[in-house]
């Protein structure tokens, strides 16, 4: 699969008004830093940053387009609107490709469908997985397969495809427990029918009942 591609340019303009008014105008301010190399202020296209994280996620490599070069980066931090949740600001970190590095990806779930059933429930036992290696080798994403997992036969992280690819580290146990199959329980409140409630005396019962007849 091809790496996300993204365009992007550099702006002069800083400080929060400006930024405030790049918002209005569809843009998403950013920044772009590596080892050793000077931070640049940059911009892009919002909606063309929100597409490809729908499409690609928040830890996929990028070919960054900036200034006629192209990029390996990745997005190290994104901030949101406190209120509105919305995207205002991305920092972006410069790939040296002969240089390992390291980041944790979301592992998805497939093969849902073929796993459950009316009598079971899949758990997903691990959300996301630490890697490391070179750029080149940074997965677009960690699919995990649950089609064969069984009350029996849970899935691994031995069984992801990263577990066998030789250039990629992976920073977990390898008998790690990825998602399995459990059984619902059912709660089963027993009341005792036989049991009788003590009597309870109302006080003031026996006065209510002498001024009546009097």
């Amino acid at each position: 699969m091809a790496n996300a591609k993204l365009s992007a340019e550099i702006r002069q303009e800083l400080g929060k008004n400006r930024s405030r008014a790049l918002r209005h105008e569809d843009y998403l301010p950013a920044v772009l830093y590596g080892k050793g190399e000077e931070t640049k202020t940059i911009k892009m296209n919002a909606l063309e940053f929100l597409k490809l994280v729908r499409k690609h996620g928040y830890s996929s490599l990028i070919d960054l387009e900036l200034e006629g070069e192209t990029l390996p980066v990745i997005i190290k931090e994104v901030q949101n609107h406190p209120v509105k949740g919305n995207v205002i600001h991305v920092d972006f970190q410069k790939l040296n490709k002969d240089e390992k590095v390291k980041l944790t990806l979301p592992i998805s779930i497939i093969g849902r469908e073929n796993a459950e059933t009316k009598e079971t429930i899949l758990v997903q036992q691990l959300n996301e997985i630490e890697i490391e290696c070179l750029p080149r080798y940074i997965p677009q994403s960690i699919e995990a397969d649950v089609s064969n997992v069984d009350l029996n036969t849970p899935l691994f992280v031995s069984d992801l495809e990263i577990a066998k690819n030789e250039n990629i580290t992976i920073f977990r146990d390898l008998q790690d427990v990825v998602a399995s199959l459990t059984e619902p329980t059912s709660h089963v409140e027993e009341e005792d029918e036989d049991e009788e409630l003590p009597e309870v005396e109302v006080i003031g019962e026996e006065t209510e009942e002498t001024d009546s007849e009097e």
